[in-house]
């Protein structure tokens, strides 16, 4: 796993461990350096590679909703937990066609009415057809910090932004797509695939 941290990882976090360097008492010490460890894992940004063809996770997490919609696209939801990596990634080869950020609520990530949060919406041009992605801020995600912006050609796995501290990504997929996921299941990003062409063959 990579040490190194995210893009987007704010400048105190070096701090949370000044008091864990100065305390003297052991117990202490040790209480404040999980701390310091636990905060800094959060930013953490493992290097990945897709397990198989067709869409990877967009993030680690666990599926919280899968369901088909009237027009045939499947609609794909992650919830992310504070102790997951929390870096973004591409789930194919794509396009980016527009980006729109959206001011909103900050209500629990995994809530009903969580739609309404603070949200960045992609549309994405792929080999499969216009794909719909959103990054989702929560109750302790403030912020959305995109590595990317319209115009930008990306690969499968590629990191696309970061969101900071709890949130949920959603995906639409082109008509043609099919999941292969269930709700339930953990995935991680870049690395399990989601959804398949559901009679052919992926081409990216």
């Amino acid at each position: 796993m990579s040490l190194r941290p995210a893009r987007g990882t704010p400048w105190w976090i070096a701090l949370t461990w000044a008091p864990a360097l100065i305390v003297p008492r052991l117990p202490f010490r040790l209480v404040l350096t999980a701390a310091a460890a636990a905060t800094t894992s959060f930013f953490r940004d493992p290097e990945r590679r897709p397990a198989g063809p067709g869409l990877v996770a967009a993030a680690d997490g666990k599926i919280r909703e899968v369901v088909q919609r009237e027009d045939g696209r499947w609609f794909v939801s992650t919830y992310l937990a504070l102790y997951n990596v929390h870096v973004s990634r591409m789930p194919c080869d794509a396009t980016v066609l527009e980006q729109d950020h959206i001011e909103g609520d900050h209500r629990l990530a995994f809530a009903d009415d969580a739609h309404t949060n603070e949200r960045m919406e992609w549309l994405l041009d792929t080999a499969y057809g216009k794909l719909e992605m959103t990054q989702f801020s929560g109750a302790a995600a403030r912020r959305i910090i995109p590595y990317v912006g319209p115009g930008a050609v990306l690969r499968r796995g590629d990191r696309i932004g970061l969101i900071r501290f709890g949130s949920r990504v959603d995906l639409l997929l082109p008509v043609g797509l099919v999941p292969t996921v269930r709700e339930g299941q953990r995935v991680r990003g870049a690395q399990d695939v989601v959804a398949v062409a559901e009679t052919a063959e992926p081409t990216r």
